[in-house]
């Protein structure tokens, strides 16, 4: 069995994987272009998904199975794959950690106002009452795709005190969530929320999911987060929702278009922070990712298609 990374794989994973499985043959890239001629002739692909064309996939002879050691599948070529039968799964639920504590890190910034903190040491400036802070202990979250992300939001939030909303496809109930609300009920559980976290795929369904009537649900001193993928949001709504005041602030992760554009008015918002798409880095990333691929590659080696985050072609997630 030949296996083909277009990924590029740390050194000592690299080796781990060899000598984990010295009967198979690992052809290991820095790209997919340096990886399409051993493409060709594999058996299995391991990506970051971002690389992959239909052409490519049409051209990969054998391929049966593609590893996306990252949770994000939009730009897969979904259709030449499920033509050919290709099975795919992903490494969703690694992030849970780094994300979390991202949205934690986000939440505590804007309630204790630690820019001014910054602020008042670059000035010299001593002034203990002029930053007016808040506790978060308390305040309410809702969390917009509640799965495994979400879902270690949840957990981390009941340190807080937090009571938790969350909005998921189905409306079933989980672990931390305290109520629970399908899609088509999202703007109950916004209505509620201090602090609202997005976590949504990109899907058919989801695009453009939360635009100018959520964020007239939501409370006025909310506060916005987005970890999920740019295009669930409708971002001029959101742009009109923090300058009229219909929203207190956000935290912005990812956008419609990366990266974003440097004129754009969020950039120069006092209540918006950019950051650059980077929630999820951690240096534990692919080891978390390749634990899930060896997983699998066991599975796969007995004959088993009973595969750790199998995904529905037809879905795309």
């Amino acid at each position: 069995m030949k296996i083909v990374s277009s990924a590029p794989i740390r050194a000592d994973l690299r080796e781990r994987l060899q000598d984990g499985y010295p009967q198979l043959s690992f052809c290991f890239h820095t790209n997919i272009h340096e990886a399409a001629a051993d493409l060709r002739d594999a058996d299995v692909l391991i990506t970051y998904g971002e690389d992959l064309t239909p052409e490519m996939v049409k051209r990969a002879e054998h391929l049966k199975w593609i590893m996306v050691i990252s949770a994000g599948l939009d730009r897969l070529p979904f259709s030449a794959i499920k033509e050919k039968g290709i099975m795919v799964t992903n490494a969703r639920g690694i992030h849970k950690i780094p994300m979390a504590e991202y949205v934690f890190a986000a939440i505590l910034q804007w309630a204790k106002k630690t820019k001014k903190w910054n602020e008042q040491q670059a000035n010299h400036h001593w002034d203990k009452y002029g930053v007016k802070m808040e506790e978060i202990t308390g305040q309410p979250i809702a969390i917009i795709g509640a799965g495994a992300i979400g879902g270690e939001i949840a957990r981390l939030a009941k340190a807080f005190r937090m009571p938790t909303y969350g909005v998921n496809r189905s409306g079933r109930p989980a672990e931390y969530i305290d109520h629970m609300f399908k899609t088509d009920r999202m703007n109950e559980a916004l209505k509620e929320a201090k602090y609202v976290v997005a976590v949504l795929p990109q899907t058919k369904e989801t695009v453009a999911l939360i635009g100018r009537d959520q964020f007239r649900a939501m409370r006025k001193d909310a506060l916005f987060i987005n970890i999920g993928r740019g295009k669930t949001v409708d971002q001029a709504a959101l742009l009109e929702a923090l300058k009229t005041g219909e929203i207190a602030g956000a935290v912005l992760d990812v956008f419609e278009e990366e990266p974003l554009d440097p004129g754009h008015p969020f950039w120069d918002m006092e209540n918006v922070t950019v950051t650059p798409h980077f929630s999820s880095i951690t240096s534990e990333y692919q080891p978390r990712a390749l634990a899930i691929f060896e997983q699998n590659l066991d599975a796969y080696l007995a004959g088993r298609r009973d595969l750790i985050n199998l995904i529905d072609l037809d879905r795309g997630y």
